[in-house]
């Protein structure tokens, strides 16, 4: 019945989150070196909106203790601007000079998530961002909106300026890896995000 008054009234359902999408960012790396020459940093992060009480505080330090233990690099909490908790994961290397292990950072970035989703705080998740470079020292970031469901790249140049060409051809090449937001009004700028930075 809701279906028909939508229809009706013109209206299309909100997008559903849909975690398991995070798991088509290692055919997107490969894709996005192919087509633009940018390579994963090795880092990622989820930004949420910390609530508050020992109840939260508790999940969260189950979150990084469960990633910590992984026997990776520690997993960095960082508190920006505007409130948001940003929890920094890096990618398990294989060596001097390996590509990192964007899969494993995907799995850490879905394991964040998921822990949040299940732990009733799926509303207080904002983003999570995997971070690319490339030899020009440009910086990108696929930014997954849990809200909406959908990617958007995001590719900043100094100042508070982005790369708005170069978003648009990082979206037609990713494009069948992701399923991408269509209304570019949301794709937020996310300037200084913690984990975009190599």
């Amino acid at each position: 019945m809701k279906r028909l008054w939508r229809a009706i009234l013109g209206r299309t359902a909100p997008a559903q989150p849909d975690l398991d999408a995070l798991f088509g960012l290692p055919s997107a790396a490969l894709t996005l070196r192919a087509a633009a020459g940018f390579s994963p940093t090795g880092t990622g992060s989820v930004a949420f909106r910390a609530a508050e009480g020992a109840a939260f505080a508790d999940l969260e330090r189950d979150v990084t203790e469960l990633l910590d233990a992984d026997e990776g690099p520690p997993v960095e909490q960082v508190t920006d601007d505007y409130g948001y908790t940003w929890l920094v994961v890096s990618a398990h290397g294989a060596g001097e000079g390996a590509e990192p292990d964007v899969s494993g950072l995907v799995t850490d970035l879905h394991a964040v998530n998921s822990t949040l989703e299940a732990g009733g705080y799926g509303p207080a998740l904002l983003c999570s961002l995997v971070g690319f470079s490339d030899t020009r020292r440009r910086v990108l970031g696929l930014v997954y909106l849990y809200k909406r469901g959908t990617f958007y790249p995001f590719a900043p140049l100094g100042g508070q300026r982005r790369d708005g060409a170069l978003e648009l051809q990082v979206e037609a090449a990713v494009g069948a890896d992701l399923p991408m937001e269509r209304d570019r009004s949301r794709w937020f700028p996310v300037y200084g995000a913690p984990g975009l930075y190599p």
